[in-house]
């Protein structure tokens, strides 16, 4: 078994061992030893929102309890911050032993992390998945599809849909929509030759989220001409060039007019 390989089965294997799973792409939902908890575990929304503070800074080194206060809630107290805490770990961890420290929610004095290597979340093996995806495009195809595609089904819409106006989540709400953009289009290219219905189908998601992202358009125009449909593949390079035109003002890029002008070229 290849480094690669390795990578892949361990992070499929930390999908259905971890206790804690916590889905955060197009809805929020959080799972405890398989059993989903329910929102009035929590309690106050405060709770869920400082969960969710901690998965979008999940990759930072551990906040201080002042700045997590100051991007969450603009009037509050120390209290407030006490009870969210309590909150989350209550609800993760309802036999924890009274005065233990908590497993999940790690604390370093006066700042906090949630700990990724007990906690398995989405976003977090999404990149996972794209980043072993990536690394083995060039030399382990087979292992990329698989990785590419695990990603994907991953995917079940924008991250955290519910706090889609809080600032706190825009960074990793763009971050996440660029890295499947990215898995749609390399899972696309790598079978384009074998199954070029499934690259079309594939493009077309990656438009549903971005009309403009142009290499999509030359997936479909590759994948229409791979199955013999000439008309099809000019009617994808036409609907770029409008919708490029009508976002940005600007052009199709010259490698999308080249693959045009081949195309036009077929007899």
């Amino acid at each position: 078994m290849s480094d690669l390989q390795q990578q892949l089965q361990t992070l499929n294997d930390f999908n259905t061992e971890a206790s804690i799973r916590i889905e955060t792409l197009g809805n929020f939902r959080v799972w405890r030893s398989h059993e989903k908890i329910e929102a009035k575990e929590f309690g106050r929304d405060k709770t869920i929102q400082l969960l969710q503070y901690l998965i979008s800074n999940r990759q930072h080194n551990a906040l201080h309890k002042e700045k997590i206060m100051d991007d969450l809630w603009e009037d509050w107290n120390d209290r407030d911050f006490k009870v969210a805490l309590h909150g989350i770990n209550k609800a993760l961890e309802p036999n924890r032993v009274s005065r233990a420290e908590p497993q999940f929610i790690l604390r370093q004095g006066v700042s906090y992390q949630i700990d990724l290597e007990k906690v398995w979340i989405d976003v977090e093996a999404l990149e996972n998945f794209i980043i072993i995806g990536n690394k083995a495009y060039q030399s382990e195809k087979e292992i990329a599809i698989q990785a590419y595609q695990k990603a994907i089904d991953l995917y079940q819409g924008a991250y955290l849909p519910n706090r889609i106006y809080e600032d706190w989540t825009s960074e990793e709400r763009e971050k996440s929509q660029l890295l499947i953009l990215g898995a749609y289009i390399s899972l696309a290219e790598l079978i384009l030759d074998t199954n070029p219905l499934e690259s079309i189908r594939l493009a077309q998601k990656a438009l549903a989220i971005d009309a403009t992202w142009e290499d999509a358009y030359r997936i479909q125009m590759k994948g229409y001409i791979a199955k013999g449909n000439r008309p099809q593949a000019i009617k994808a390079y036409m609907k770029c060039e409008v919708i490029l035109e009508e976002e940005y003002g600007i052009a199709p890029l010259p490698e999308t007019k080249k693959l045009l002008q081949e195309i036009e070229a077929i007899h």
